[in-house]
């Protein structure tokens, strides 16, 4: 995808993240990750215990980490993969959507990953951290004026 230079901004706050546009190529390794999400169209977001939502159209990267078997590479065949039981959060999301790939960081932390973008919006409070203290959401909006 040519228009994936743009996110050159990504590697640069999150300094020794490595883009991978499939799950093949992922370390099996313990780590976070910064999905790359495409909607093409607006999705209502209905979650357990919240209000519902509406992502508009647009670019969406969710912070996740992998730490059982498999490691990131587990965790990232499943988020690309299509027809899959909704689990968490994202999933919600990379149904309808298009995961056009992720950046990992071998032994990363999601929470220091989502801090390092948290000038992004956060469409959606409490997605994906609902087990978090630390951040008000997992998944952030790619504004196409950044």
């Amino acid at each position: 995808m040519d228009q994936i230079a743009e996110y050159g901004v990504i590697e640069a706050l999150i300094g020794n993240a490595v883009f991978h546009l499939s799950a093949a190529t992922v370390p099996a390794a313990a780590g976070a990750y910064v999905l790359l999400i495409r909607l093409d169209h607006g999705l209502d977001i209905d979650l357990p215990r919240r209000a519902g939502a509406r992502l508009a159209p647009g670019h969406y990267l969710y912070c996740g980490s992998a730490r059982g078997p498999g490691g990131l590479k587990a965790r990232l065949a499943r988020h690309m993969r299509k027809h899959k039981t909704i689990r968490w959060h994202i999933d919600r999301v990379t149904e309808p959507g298009a995961v056009l790939g992720a950046w990992v960081v071998e032994g990363g932390n999601e929470c220091e990953l989502t801090a390092a973008l948290a000038r992004l919006p956060m469409p959606i409070p409490g997605f994906g951290s609902s087990d978090c203290r630390v951040c008000a959401s997992h998944l952030l909006a790619w504004p196409t004026d950044f």
